[in-house]
């Protein structure tokens, strides 16, 4: 258990939050913070679409997030470097994704 924004939660040993339903804007920027990324409106647009993803039961990937609408494959590694799909699932506080290794 951790303590972040004043409140504990509880991540995996991977490093996701173990209930989506603790994440808040202000524990995204937190999470963004230890990666070196300060979260944009581009960012959130994308963490949020993640997150209503997730909540349809939708299998996520990185051709799914080019083909959102909202930033193409470039733009989502530019958002988020060094492994774009692990580390915004991790700030979107969403579980591992199926085609994550």
């Amino acid at each position: 258990m951790e303590t972040l924004v004043n409140t504990a939660v509880e991540f995996t040993p991977e490093g996701y939050l173990k209930n989506m339903d603790q994440w808040t804007p202000e524990l995204a920027r937190e999470l963004a913070a230890k990666e070196n990324i300060t979260l944009t409106d581009k960012h959130f647009e994308v963490l949020n679409w993640l997150r209503a993803r997730q909540k349809e039961g939708t299998q996520i990937s990185i051709r799914k997030v080019g083909a959102s609408g909202l930033v193409d494959i470039k733009q989502f590694y530019a958002l988020f470097p060094g492994g774009p799909l692990k580390i915004s699932s991790k700030i979107a506080g969403i579980p591992k994704p199926a085609s994550c290794v």
